[in-house]
């Protein structure tokens, strides 16, 4: 990899996320050498993913480079490359580049979509956790209504523009949101031969509310919000196949859809060497109260992948970007400390608070003391947004894209780059 030797302990970072990116900037100019590697060249602000997949943002409006980030640290080097295996007993990783030994290592490796264990539906439906697969729903998503244009078929027609969201967390309720809007404002422009007013969105939730992890008060509003801009919303129900063509749940109920995108769930991204199922507690990596992965005292876990379990937190701590960057900071320190044999801190999250956009002047806010909904919590969802992405220009060009598609009620980015080759023939008899 060419990394220099150096007198100073190497810290090793896998994943250049909040959580990674937040590690090493606690590490700046401190007497350590530091060597973040990730499989992408650039960090992704994922809460605004959904926007790339409805055109509302371009993808690089939400994208940042590594290197531009930590450029000004001397001590920070960064490789790109997939980590294959961690060996923590000979203090290595391997990569598709090659060997590296580290002093210290810490998996900020986020997580991936979770199927579990469903093929089916992993090999014929949507994801949306990286650019890359936004960039692919983009096209299909546009792509279905141009194929719309050429059938006589209504039915099929009608499963071309049928869309089905599953999952009623924050990313499936703002994805079908940001889709009712488009259905709206937009495709009769685009559209005007065709009769757009028979597109369908579909929210599927297998609990009894949407937004579960946020107050009742919130979810009871967030349906409210999407029943106005026309999406169903099907609660206590459960998809359990989907052959490309045909949605199917636990009863009878059945959709007949070309896009089907899952955001029911993720776990932990793993990486062979540390995925023994001692080491394990749903799907994530089990670490103490210093981040700290159980058995090996040199190697940390922070963000999606970490699960630190405690009386408050059963489960772990939410796999969002809040926890992630509150324990990179404090790992951060603590990594001095115990480089200065000092005792470590343990770590304590500080619950901020959550929320969720359903669209124009729609958002919910859930905080620890305070909770509102509307066009306040909308304009106050947009600040946080913007406070959190990384670069000015992107602030910048994310702030004007939102405010000119507020004006005109548009969405400039409704571009097919990239063909996503669907099967089309499938739905005709």
């Amino acid at each position: 990899m060419n990394i220099p030797k150096s007198s100073f302990p190497r810290i090793v970072i896998i994943g250049g996320g909040f959580g990674g990116i937040s590690l090493a900037k606690k590490l700046a100019r401190k007497e350590v050498q530091v060597v973040l590697i990730d499989k992408h060249n650039y960090h992704t602000f994922q809460p605004l993913l959904y926007q790339v997949s409805t055109g509302g943002l371009e993808p690089d409006s939400i994208a940042y480079p590594i290197r531009k980030v930590l450029k000004d640290y001397s001590n920070f080097y960064f490789r790109l490359a997939e980590v294959q295996a961690i060996d923590p007993a000979q203090k290595a990783i391997e990569t598709n580049i090659g060997p590296l030994s580290y002093d210290y290592l810490v998996l900020a490796t986020g997580s991936e979509t979770n199927f579990f264990g469903n093929t089916e539906i992993a090999e014929n439906s949507m994801s949306m956790k990286s650019i890359p697969e936004s960039l692919n729903l983009r096209s299909l998503i546009l792509e279905n209504f141009e194929q719309a244009l050429l059938t006589d078929d209504l039915h099929e027609r009608d499963a071309l523009m049928n869309f089905v969201i599953v999952g009623g967390g924050p990313t499936g309720v703002e994805l079908a949101g940001a889709l009712a809007e488009i259905k709206k404002g937009i495709l009769p422009k685009d559209y005007p031969d065709l009769d757009t007013r028979r597109a369908q969105i579909n929210l599927i939730q297998a609990s009894d509310r949407i937004l579960k992890e946020m107050s009742e008060q919130a979810s009871k509003k967030a349906e409210d919000f999407l029943e106005e801009l026309g999406v169903q919303v099907w609660k206590n129900t459960r998809i359990t196949g989907y052959d490309g063509k045909v949605a199917t749940t636990m009863t009878d109920l059945t959709f007949e859809t070309a896009t089907l995108v899952w955001a029911a769930g993720v776990k932990g991204a793993l990486i062979k060497g540390l995925d023994a199922d001692e080491l394990l507690a749903g799907g994530r990596v089990r670490v103490n109260e210093y981040n700290q992965v159980q058995g090996w005292p040199a190697v940390f876990a922070i963000g999606d992948v970490a699960c630190a379990v405690s009386e408050e937190f059963p489960r772990g701590y939410p796999m969002m970007a809040q926890p992630a960057m509150q324990q990179g900071k404090s790992l951060g320190e603590n990594l001095i400390r115990l480089i200065e044999d000092k005792p470590m801190k343990p770590f304590a999250y500080w619950d901020k608070g959550s929320m969720a956009t359903v669209g124009r002047n729609k958002a919910v806010v859930d905080l620890p003391k305070f909770r509102f909904q509307g066009v306040f919590a909308w304009f106050v969802w947009m600040f946080v947004h913007l406070f959190f992405l990384i670069g000015f220009r992107n602030r910048m060009v994310v702030f004007v894209n939102w405010v000119y598609n507020y004006v005109r009620f548009d969405r400039e980015a409704r571009l097919i780059i990239r063909p996503f080759n669907k099967d089309y023939t499938r739905f005709k008899d």
